[in-house]
């Protein structure tokens, strides 16, 4: 059984309209009020308030008289928002996202409804408070014998609605065994490089649309903010950002696919792309950030745009589904420097150097097509014996298993992957 979610465009009627924008405005005040209590209980009284005191709240806001407009929108999604909060309070306590933020009307929002607020019937939606199913444009029906199990509505900044459907496929979605495995080295002029010799340009959505979106953003600095010119502009500027974001979205998903589809087995590098794109980049985070330390963050967009995390991200969910297998191997692998031939590490491989000779051997390299053979190579061998990809030498993860076991035992230690 796969959890899957599928999105649909929304054009909701005027009537439907005004009933979301109330609830997606009312879900940002129930958000935005509980993450002003549970701060300011913390920094006045060192007090934790959670889910629970904050939905005893809601129940006390809606028979408030300034608030009763909370009671005409149903109610799940205002527990659902708090369940969210306690969700972002979770993730911040545990080191992995940082402090939750207020919710903001410009940037639209969402709503999200479960089971027991929404109807669905003869292939249609029907939420709560709305007697009319939603006029979704179907570009594709659900699985058969399948359900929605929760249903989330969404107001993008550039004014488009859209719904997504989660439901559990209960299909085998599993793809024929293959014997072909590639390794793939991600980069900014060839998006990707993969060990079988192929390179993928990098289509540079970005860069496409940059004069036009410079200049959009120069007209909104113009306006006078609230004003409707200033609106007007935000929301011209808004839909430039969002035909750059669906078509780098979509290039995505389709090369991920056919990855996925024509091997059984892929190899990718571990990459620390948040830190890559930081304004000051720690040098010693990455190889890759070590070669470009003097001029790091002016690569920053161009990494932005090449959306490596997304394609990593993308590849590592759809190899489950379709019975493939990904393997990361670590990001301080010297990839791009260790010649595929024989071995040999170079000292220092600059950024702009795209072809070099291995010294040792004479072997004649580019750049992408080298590293990726290294990546396929080091994946390999973590795939067989579990090893590590190191630079200074690995250990293998039985090795390191019978060290923290028996400390003062005498373990030899497994040589290096290369």
């Amino acid at each position: 059984m796969v959890e899957k979610a599928y999105k649909f465009r929304l054009y909701p009627t005027p009537e439907q309209e005004n009933l979301l924008r109330r609830t997606i405005g009312c879900v940002r005040l129930i958000y935005n009020k509980a993450l002003a209590i549970r701060t300011q209980a913390w920094h006045e009284k060192q007090e934790r308030v959670g889910y629970k005191q904050t939905s005893a709240m809601l129940t006390t806001w809606k028979k408030q008289e300034n608030l009763d407009f909370l009671s005409k929108v149903s109610s799940v999604p205002l527990q659902q928002s708090l369940r969210h909060l306690q969700t972002a309070f979770t993730n911040f306590f545990h080191a992995r996202a940082l402090y939750p933020n207020f919710k903001k009307k410009r940037n639209g929002g969402s709503a999200e409804f479960t089971k027991s607020a929404f109807k669905w019937k003869d292939g249609q939606v029907y939420l709560a408070k709305c007697s009319e199913p939603l006029p979704i444009r179907w570009s594709r029906q659900l699985p058969p014998d399948c359900s929605p199990t929760t249903i989330t509505v969404k107001l993008d900044p550039s004014n488009r609605w859209s719904v997504s459907l989660r439901f559990n496929d209960n299909r085998d979605l599993k793809l024929k065994p293959l014997k072909k495995r590639v390794g793939v080295d991600v980069g900014i002029s060839s998006l990707i490089a993969t060990s079988d010799g192929t390179k993928i340009n990098n289509p540079k959505y970005f860069n496409k649309l940059y004069k036009k979106l410079r200049l959009s953003q120069k007209s909104l600095s113009r306006k006078t903010k609230g004003s409707n010119n200033y609106q007007k502009a935000r929301l011209k500027l808004a839909r430039i950002h969002a035909k750059i974001k669906d078509s780098r979205l979509d290039y995505t998903h389709k090369l991920t696919t056919q990855l996925i589809r024509e091997n059984q087995t892929i190899v990718v590098e571990d990459l620390a792309v948040k830190n890559m794109v930081k304004k000051r980049c720690d040098p010693a985070t990455t190889p890759v950030a070590r070669e470009r330390a003097p001029r790091d963050h002016k690569l920053a967009r161009a990494i932005s745009d090449a959306n490596w995390g997304e394609i990593v991200r993308q590849l590592e969910y759809k190899a489950q589904w379709y019975g493939r297998e990904l393997i990361k191997i670590d990001r301080y692998f010297p990839s791009s420097k260790r010649c595929s031939n024989c071995g040999y590490v170079v000292d220092k491989l600059l950024l702009d150097i795209r072809e070099w000779d291995c010294p040792e051997c004479a072997a004649h390299h580019d750049r992408d097509i080298n590293a990726s053979i290294n990546i396929l190579a080091a994946g390999l061998a973590v795939s067989v014996c579990g090893a590590t990809v190191r630079p200074e030498g690995s250990k293998s993860r039985r090795a390191g298993a019978m060290k923290q076991k028996a400390p003062n035992s005498d373990v030899k230690e497994s040589r290096a992957v290369s």
